[in-house]
């Protein structure tokens, strides 16, 4: 299971310990990703998303998980995301109609 989160696009960086010496040995960074479940009011369904805490605040401050797919490019999306906001705009298109 890679460390990628679904929302931001953070995946796992490489750098160096760097001790008093300067003997550098090599280290990973990896993002604060939790498997976690987000609600869609507009699916009325919970979606499993491996998001970051930067992530969920995100969609946070895009105002819900339905804001936030609906305002971000297809292109941007993980594509596991792509399918939900495709039902997301056919529900509200047919609400609309």
């Amino acid at each position: 299971m890679s460390r990628c989160c679904m929302i931001t696009g953070k995946t796992a960086q490489s750098g160096h310990n760097v001790s008093h010496a300067q003997n550098k040995t090599n280290r990973r960074f990896l993002p604060n990703v939790q498997d976690t479940c987000l609600y869609s009011e507009i699916l009325g369904r919970w979606v499993k998303v491996r998001a970051s805490a930067a992530g969920l605040r995100t969609v946070e401050h895009k105002g819900g998980f339905d804001a936030y797919l609906l305002s971000t490019a297809p292109t941007k999306l993980d594509p596991a995301l792509r399918s939900v906001k495709a039902q997301i705009e056919s529900a509200v298109a047919s609400k609309a109609a």
